[in-house]
Formats: C-alpha cells, structure tokens, sequence
C-alpha cells in the first residue's frame, strides 16, 4: 500500500461546479498550512519538518538545526491515498514517521494508517506496522502508533501493534494472535520482540518514558460487537508484570478517570476527570497505595489539555480555554522560557513543539489571530531565537483581520461567547455577514488564525463564531445532551448570533448567510429549518442531513447502539433531520463534499441535494473525487473558497 514519491502533484475533480477559476486570495488562503509537524533531533542538530506540497503532496524536509541552512526534501506522499501525519527522531539519523489514508473494504470506506522509519537522508524506507496476509481472517487497518521513543537506545521504540489471527484451507499453519499489543522494533532492521502480548479488545497502552509499559486500556463489551461505550483502565506497580485495576471510563457520560501519561518520578498517572461538571487535571497513584489527587481544576472552563515536552513526553504544565488559550507550567524553568519567548515575539501565543534530549534546544510555535504562526529554534543556553520557516508562506503579504471576543445575549437571556472577525479596514456597519458555527458539536472555536474566517473578512464579510450550547470546553451543563439531541437550542444559539449581528448593526439583514463545516454545515441547514427567513444563503460543508440514514449505514457497526443513543431516532430523528424538512428552507444552498468521506458520507450531501431538488429549492452540490471529510487539498481548498465567496456574496442581489 505504501507509495512514496518526489514531485508529486494531484489532480483536481470536480462535478457539478461552475466556479471561475481560483484567484490569488483564494489560492493564498487554501494553500494547506506549510508545516504540518516539526520535530528537532535528540542531540538538537537536525530540524524534521512534514510540509504541504501541492495540491494534496506532503513533503519530509531535513535541515541542519542553524541559521542559513536549506531544507532538504527527503520523501514525499501523493495523498492518494498516503498522508505524511508526524515525524519523530528515533536517532540522530532516523525517524519513524505516521502515514494515514482511507482505503476501500467490502463496499466501505476506512481510515488506515501505519508507522515507516526513514533515514534522514531519505533512504531505507521500511515499513514498521504488522503486515496484513491474504489469509487474514478480517481485516484491521490500524497500523498502530509509538508508544515509547526509547531515546537511551539507537533507533528502537516501543510500538502498539495490531494483529489478526491467520489460516489458510488445506495448511495446518495458523497464526492465533489477536489484538493490540506492544512490540519492540528496531526501526533499521524491522526486528521485533515482544512486550506485551495482544489482547483482544486492548485500545492503548501508557509508557513512563524509560521502557516500562504501565498502563493499558480495555473495552469493555455489552456482547459480541457490541460496544458499550466504557474503557477499563489497569495499572502495573514498579517492577510487576501483574495489572491491577485503575478505573474505568465511559465515553458516552464522560466520567470516570481517563488516563492519558505517566510521571515515573513521582510513581502517578495523569489524566481528566469531572470535577463539579468540569474536566481537571487528576492525579492517581500508581502504587500500592491508592490514591487520587486534583492538579488542577478551574472554575469556569473544563481544563482540556496535559503539557507535555522531549523524548520522554514529561509532563510540564495544563492548558485551557477563556476567551483565549491560557497555559499554567509547573516547570518553572519552562514556564520562564516560554514566557520570556512571548515578550520577545510581541506577545503571540507561544508552544513547545519539541526538545532536544537534554531540554536545551526548543522548537517552538508562535502566533496569533493576525499572524498564522512560524516556528523557530531557541538555544536556551545561548538565548538565540532563530526562525525555522513560516506556518503560510503565500500569506506574507495579504492583510489579516483582528478576531475578538464578543458576548451574545441568546433569546433566554443566556450570555454565550463568540469570536467576531471583521473585515480590515472597513466601517464595520451594514456589512455583508457569516454566521459561521463550528464542527463537532463537541467541539469548540478558540481565539486564533483561522483560515476560513479571515479569507470570509478579507472578501469584505464580517464573520461571528459562536460558542453555542452543546460546544466542548464550557462543562456539563453547557454541553447538554449534544448539538443534535438538543439541536433546538444549540441551532436556535446560532440563529441568535445572526440577529446579533443584525441588532448591533453590522450585518446587512438583507446580506446575512450561513456557513459551516461537518456539524456547522448540518447547524448551518438546520438554521435554515428553524429560521427560513434569517439567512439569505448556506453553505454546508460535508454535512449531516439525514440522522435515520446514517443510523441505517451503520446498523451493522460495534457501535451502532452509542450511535443510536447519541443521534437520537424516529419522529426526534426526522424532526432533527434537515433533509426531511427541506422544504421549509427557503435561501439557496451550496454543498461540498468528498467521496472518500468516513467521517461522515457523502450520500447525506446527495440525499439532502434530492431532497431540495424535490421540493424545488435552489441547491447545488459540489463533488470532490477522491478527498476525506477534511479536504486535505491546497487546490479543492482554493475551488471551495472562490465558490464559496462568490455565491455568499451574492446573497440578497
């Protein structure tokens, strides 16, 4: 399956478009992100960067770790079907790299993925995940992931690895092994030996950093393929081979603790856990002595994310979201650093990529809403700042807008936050406007460069991003039941952002559109559902339209019954269903989609594009050949953008 290439484009399909030709705006704004991932050597010498190609290419480039040097492109994937995820240093000259794809299956569409290693030259590319037979009894595409860089050994990790039990008609030769286990590989030689057997419904394993695999999770199943939604996590102490049970964690209700990495100093395992109907940082004891600890927690906003740094992934502080990303460091040498690196860039959010072995060399990230990022080497020693190479090179030039928090008062008096982006330079009265909700729904917006929101201002539009209930980050009791059971509310949210525009001024009432992205394009329909005169036009980006139907695609899924639970059936489907109530949406409507979908398939775009043309609504549905649910394509991108605007922009003429 692998196929690594130099110099690959990708070609572009398109149906039912009738777009111009993307301009320069367009193009500069859809070119994907220039770098996807960076990582720096364990001596700090040599800087990996994972770039986007053209069209859907990713490229490996190798630069020495000092000023004046040129990157070195050393492998590049086509996209079709391999993407380059992340690169780690496995050595001083080798790195095992994530690639990632979808493949199809008995009528299906997958997500695959596997782990090469590649010299940093570019050469000996081997494959490192477990290698599928044709007398596999079922197929598994998970190629797994490194769990332990090992970085006191020269280029072995510790990998999870996937395996499927093997036999064949007419050979007494059968592999039984089952499941996800841990193997050690050496990245040169591909020569494994085993460190933990594969167990059936294994779904992750936990490392302290030095070898010592210590934590692993279970599903738990209600019965045979079927999924009941819970994971049981169990914990080794120092030294044993015996698990011990540590807790277990439902991802339906979110509760229960979530280990998520192990501190071996301090013999705990951090994770989340609900504190009050928020997430906080939570420790458990790993030894024989059980015991919990509260890290941190914070009053308002659950606490989202664990810091973590170098070879050994320490834990070194938490982060969470106010209006903007805010991080508490318990390390104080890197809590200085990173602080005095923010002062020095003129105040951009700044985050720590990756470390050398010894700490000393950083790869850091820094930007900010008007500045889409860079990253940069800092010798902390030296106390050189050097840049590496910019986040969006072709947008140098291009004027960027401010985004700013802003609180919308919603129908019930509720205040919700939302980002407000205005177009630079412009009277922001009587503009032409987006309501642009968010994917999810258990998701949210954060304060930040958002390509999306400032190629919309920079086409003249003021863009709002509201926070509406049934977004993560908020707790419970703003979270609901869901975005989709509790669709009234949280699309009646997004409706309310658009008369808030309107109240204030700023949106033209007659020039006031919708748009959005996987759930933003099914709230952006469902808006139009619940409010047909409100907005003049909608885009909806591979969108959920018909809640029965993707039910029905997945009767025969594990997880079919957490699905069910979550989406809600019958009359409550159908009511919360935008295709079967196409005929109350009165703007026209603008669809994208890619084939290759797994996230969510494009016959929910086909469907609701039959369903409008039924009920003689002005629709239009754009088919992207060979592209998953993100799009992952600088030239779709463009084609999307330029479409997008143009038809927006023509709203209420």
């Amino acid at each position: 399956m692998l196929r690594f290439v130099t110099g690959c484009t990708s070609a572009l399909f398109i149906s039912a478009s009738a777009a111009a030709t993307p301009d320069s705006l367009a193009v500069a704004f859809g070119a994907r992100e220039g770098i996807i991932s960076a990582s720096i050597s364990p001596d700090g010498s040599k800087i990996s960067l994972i770039a986007a190609g053209s069209g859907r290419t990713s490229k490996l480039f190798i630069l020495d770790a000092k000023e004046g040097t040129e990157p070195k492109a050393v492998l590049t994937t086509t996209g079709a079907p391999e993407s380059m995820g992340s690169c780690d240093w496995v050595s001083n000259d080798r790195l095992a790299c994530q690639v990632y794809g979808t493949t199809h299956y008995e009528g299906e569409i997958y997500n695959f993925s596997n782990v090469v290693g590649v010299d940093a030259s570019g050469g000996h590319v081997k494959l490192l995940s477990q290698k599928r037979s044709s007398n596999s009894l079922w197929a598994d595409f998970r190629g797994g992931g490194i769990v332990d860089l090992l970085p006191e050994e020269n280029g072995a990790i510790l990998m999870a690895r996937s395996y499927v039990p093997e036999a064949k008609i007419g050979s007494l030769v059968e592999k039984k092994l089952e499941g996800l286990g841990i193997d050690r590989v050496d990245t040169r030689t591909g020569q494994i030996s085993r460190v933990e057997m594969p167990k059936t419904m294994a779904t992750s394993y936990i490392s302290d950093g030095l070898g010592n695999i210590r934590i692993m999770g279970v599903q738990e199943n209600v019965a045979e393929y079927s999924a009941k939604g819970t994971t049981k996590y169990f914990f080794r102490l120092k030294g044993s081979r015996d698990w011990l049970d540590l807790g277990t964690y439902d991802w339906s209700k979110k509760t229960g603790f979530l280990p998520v990495a192990v501190d071996p100093a301090k013999d705990v395992a951090y994770g989340f856990e609900k504190i009050d109907g928020r997430f906080a940082i939570v420790s458990a004891s790993l030894g024989s002595t059980e015991k919990k600890e509260v890290i941190f927690a914070h009053p308002k906003v659950d606490v989202d994310d664990l810091i973590r740094i170098g070879r050994r992934k320490r834990t070194v502080g938490v982060s969470y979201v106010l209006e903007h990303r805010e991080a508490l460091y318990f390390d104080k040498g890197i809590a200085s650093a990173v602080s005095a690196l923010g002062k020095a860039l003129g105040g951009r959010a700044v985050n720590v990529a990756d470390t050398s072995l010894d700490e000393n060399r950083m790869l850091v990230w820094a930007g900010s809403d008007l500045d889409p990022g860079n990253y940069y080497l800092f010798d902390r020693a030296a106390k050189k700042l050097s840049p590496v190479m910019p986040n969006r090179p072709l947008l140098a030039n291009v004027t960027l807008s401010p985004m700013k928090a802003v609180t919308v008062k919603v129908a019930d008096g509720t205040d919700m936050l939302a980002y407000l982006t205005l177009p630079a330079g412009k009277d922001p009265k009587g503009l032409p406007a987006i309501v642009m909700p968010h994917g999810g729904p258990e998701s949210r917006d954060e304060w930040g460069f958002d390509w999306l929101a400032q190629y919309f201002a920079a086409r003249g539009f003021a863009v709002i991003q509201p926070q509406f209930r049934g977004s993560a980050g908020f707790g419970d009791q703003w979270l609901m039941n869901n975005g989709f059971r509790s669709w009234r509310t949280s699309v009646g949210d997004v409706t309310d952002a658009g008369r808030w525009l309107i109240q204030n001024g700023i949106a033209d009432p007659n020039k006031l559109t919708i748009a959005g992205w996987s759930y933003g394009g099914y709230a952006a329909l469902q808006a139009g559902v619940l409010a047909p005169d409100l907005f003049k036009a909608i885009v909806a980006i591979a969108p959920v339209t018909d809640i029965s139907d993707m039910l029905r695609r997945s009767r025969w899924s594990t997880t079919y019954a957490l699905q069910r639970d979550f989406l809600g059936t019958g009359s409550q489907a159908d009511a919360a269903s935008p295709a079967q109530n196409a005929k109350s949406i009165r703007a026209p409507v603008l669809m994208f989609h890619g084939t290759e979908d797994v996230n969510v398939d494009i016959s929910q775009s086909r469907i609701m594009q039959s369903k409008l043309e039924g009920a003689g609504k002005k629709s239009r549905l754009v088919v992207y050949q060979g592209l998953e649910h993100s799009l992952v394509d600088s030239d779709v991108r463009a084609d999307l953008l330029q479409q997008a605007g143009d038809f927006l922009l023509a709203a209420g003429q």
